[in-house]
């Protein structure tokens, strides 16, 4: 098998990409610690819980991925494939378990683990600002 050439990084997206998971827990604690004031500490706590889960399965993505696209393009495809269902069958586990123990709390976990929605249309304005500066 041959390997292909490692693919240039952008310093940009690296440190963007390094950035999203740190960004998600905070906006998460940050909005969580709001839920809390707002309704209770429990809701406040799955709400901040809803976007740890979020940020590791970001991270856990991110090197997932890279891991399977140092390989060939087969082995790849069907890592990707079972690496995307293990990943669906564990967050449905989580949500499930949830239902079943704390089924009042559902909407507060969802809401942290959306969090990172958040996050990635504050990084786009971002990064579209910094494009608009550079065709200046």
């Amino acid at each position: 098998m041959k390997k292909e050439p490692d693919m240039p990084v952008d310093p940009i997206e690296e440190k963007i990409l390094r950035r999203i998971p740190i960004e998600v827990i905070l906006a998460a604690a940050a909005l969580g610690i709001g839920a809390a004031i707002l309704f209770d500490p429990l809701t406040g706590l799955f709400f901040f819980a809803g976007g740890a889960l979020a940020a590791l399965g970001f991270l856990w993505l991110k090197g997932s991925l890279a891991k399977a696209l140092q390989g060939d393009k087969a082995t790849a495809l069907r890592s990707g494939i079972l690496f995307y269902l293990g990943r669906f069958v564990l967050i449905l586990g989580v949500f499930l378990i949830i239902i079943f123990l704390y089924p009042r709390k559902l909407l507060a976990f969802a809401a942290g683990f959306s969090t990172i929605i958040l996050v990635f249309l504050v990084e786009t304005v971002r990064a579209l600002a910094l494009i608009k500066t550079w065709k200046d």
